[in-house]
């Protein structure tokens, strides 16, 4: 169970790092898709956090991963400087893809008999 402090910080981090992500592709790579931030989840004692990002198209998800995977002291740095006010330790962040959605596409497509159905 979060408590409300983390739920607090875990606001604040994905608004920050959704501003920093965005802007960090649009200036990087000249690619069409679409990276949104769905959840944070912070460690008890604020010094880990966990980003889930999703990904539009899902085919460009694993080359998202490892653009951000090798830039995570850059876009870790520019989160310090918008919250060092408010944060006395700055977590680690880790990215991970978030496959909610494709999992809820995969039951609708199951219940309009179009995917595989495993009743069958």
């Amino acid at each position: 169970m979060e408590s409300q402090r983390q739920k607090r910080i875990s606001s604040l981090i994905q608004k920050d790092i959704s501003n920093i992500i965005q802007a960090f592709f649009r200036e990087k790579t000249r690619a069409n898709f679409l990276v949104s931030i769905t959840k944070v989840k912070v460690s008890q004692d604020l010094s880990l956090s966990k980003i889930y990002l999703s990904v539009f198209p899902s085919a460009n998800k694993e080359g998202v991963l490892e653009i951000l995977n090798k830039n995570k002291f850059d876009i870790k740095k520019k989160l310090s400087f918008l919250i060092k006010n408010q944060l006395r330790i700055i977590p680690e962040i880790s990215f991970y893809i978030d496959d909610s959605l494709d999992y809820i596409d995969n039951i609708d497509k199951a219940l309009k008999g179009e995917g595989n159905n495993p009743i069958k």
